[in-house]
């Protein structure tokens, strides 16, 4: 069955920053995964589920208007979760509605813990690291508009790889 994952791309140059800084870190998984805000974590589905999930998610991003995100500064979800994560400092509202549109209908799943949208820069590292991470990308800034998000689906040697994406409607 494949495992499917759906989120909002990082732009570059800060993609390709974000995931260095990671693999630098010392988090071994960087390299799989595109640098991203996450919309509906890893879920396993059927071959035939896909082809509804996508129509789904057609549907759901012609919805949802464009939107800008801003992202400054570092957060963590420690003691909870080992993750060091930049924060979004506008967008974030956008990106829970964002997540909640895609989340239904197929893909209304069960969230472990409440949704926060965020990019993980250190996940699963000892504490010094982790530390390091919150420390070094506190000052991190950057800005960009979100026109569309990706349906990404995980390969065991490629790991996480954009298949489709999904415009959303124009902005006001």
């Amino acid at each position: 069955m494949p495992t499917i994952g759906v989120a909002v791309a990082i732009p570059e140059p800060w993609a390709t920053q974000l995931q260095d800084y990671r693999t630098g870190v010392g988090d071994t998984m960087a390299a799989t995964i595109p640098t991203h805000i996450t919309l509906v974590p890893p879920t396993e589905v059927t071959d035939e589920q896909l082809l509804e999930v996508e129509a789904h998610l057609e549907a759901a991003a012609a919805g949802v208007a464009s939107f800008a995100v801003h992202l400054r500064g570092t957060g963590t979800f420690r003691p909870v979760s080992p993750v060091v994560f930049v924060s979004l400092v506008e967008g974030i509202s956008q990106c829970e509605q964002l997540a909640a549109a895609v989340r239904r209908g197929p893909l209304a799943i069960d969230l472990a813990f409440p949704y926060h949208p965020h990019v993980t820069v250190a996940h699963h590292l000892a504490d010094e690291q982790l530390d390091r991470a919150f420390s070094e990308l506190s000052e991190f800034e950057c800005a960009f508009a979100v026109g569309d998000f990706h349906l990404y689906v995980h390969d065991e040697e490629r790991g996480w790889t954009p298949t489709r994406y999904f415009d959303l409607a124009p902005g006001t």
